[in-house]
């Protein structure tokens, strides 16, 4: 497997992340066309795109960083078929390379459904692991999502 950083996607690669995320996230995170999962992307500033590559040049992770109020966030992805393998801490460190902080909010629960009908395992354990810190005060709460944040920065590592 190899990291590829692209800074623009092609309509190919938007279709296998559509398809990627909502095979992967909690079904009410899906987006139903490529048109709405444009209008989330191109909403985000500064973005940068790291795919997880297979030796058959298919899309297996991706993680992305972006700005949001002069912080930077990240959302990483990983096929289900390589999770447990020690590929999204590859991909996490390639994040970590260039970064000094990075942001993000994470489901802390296992009480939502994939696609799939199959319950939606919350990655809390991979970001400790991986080095951030949950930051319990700080919650997101609406229709689509119920999670904490995390984070992880270069001086505490």
């Amino acid at each position: 497997m190899e990291i590829i950083k692209k800074e623009f996607l092609s309509l190919q690669d938007k279709e296998a992340l559509l398809q990627l995320w909502n095979n992967e996230y909690p079904e009410k995170l899906n987006y139903q066309t490529i048109d709405e999962f444009d209008v989330y992307l191109n909403a985000l500033t500064e973005k940068q795109h790291y795919f997880l590559i297979n030796d058959e040049n298919k899309i297996k992770g991706w993680a992305f960083t972006f700005l949001r109020e002069n912080k930077t966030w990240f959302a990483i992805i990983l096929n289900k078929d390589i999770q447990g393998t020690g590929k999204g801490s590859l991909l996490m460190n390639e994040l970590k390379k260039n970064k000094s902080d990075l942001n993000g909010w994470v489901v802390d629960h296992e009480n939502d459904i994939k696609k799939n009908k199959e319950f939606y395992k919350s990655p809390m354990l991979f970001y400790i692991k991986n080095g951030f810190t949950i930051c319990e005060e700080i919650r997101i709460e609406n229709q689509k999502m119920s999670g904490v944040k995390i984070n992880w920065n270069i001086k505490n590592k």
